[in-house]
């Protein structure tokens, strides 16, 4: 259980009412993560539009993203992360075996460079903020200053957004 109640649709702040009702509008669920951030609607309103941006992505290709994504939520221990990205992984072409081997990436043939050279560069950012400059190098070969940027935001927002649901044991939706 959440360590902090859900504000739940009917019960926020008009910024949050006017959120949940966009993602409705969407087609799509309003999950605890956003009803966690329904308590501090600027906050909340913000982070779901820096997220959105990223999912939109400008430069970086999607299946990239997902595999950094994925990464990240393996590497901080965040099942909610995982799990919530796994089916937008696969939407963007990777296999279900795939996804099961970002968590020991470096043992595994399922990659191409390109997807390994991310894997590297998101385990520094993540476990150690520094990057050796072989490992950024190597990332360089593949993609354009722009990509880099944006695959270092990536990496940093959903770090952020791990450590964010772990610290308040957000659970997923059923």
């Amino acid at each position: 259980m959440a360590r902090v109640s859900f504000v739940e649709k009917g019960q926020g702040h008009p910024m949050v009412e006017d959120l949940y009702r966009k993602i409705e509008t969407r087609r799509q669920r309003i999950i605890n993560l956003f009803k966690v951030l329904g308590h501090c609607p600027y906050i909340g309103l913000n982070w779901q539009r820096l997220g959105n941006s990223l999912l939109t992505g400008e430069e970086l290709p999607p299946r990239l993203r997902e595999v950094a994504i994925l990464r990240v939520g393996s590497l901080t221990g965040s099942e909610y992360e995982f799990t919530q990205h796994t089916s937008r992984g696969l939407s963007v072409g990777l296999s279900p075996e795939q996804i099961e081997a970002v968590h020991d990436w470096e043992n595994s043939s399922l990659f191409d460079e390109q997807e390994r050279a991310v894997l590297a560069y998101t385990n520094e950012v993540e476990r150690g903020i520094k990057v050796k400059e072989e490992t950024f190098n190597r990332l360089k070969s593949f993609l354009s200053e722009h990509a880099i940027v944006e695959l270092t935001v990536v990496i940093g927002y959903y770090g952020m957004v791990s450590r964010f649901l772990i610290a308040l044991d957000v659970e997923l939706e059923e």
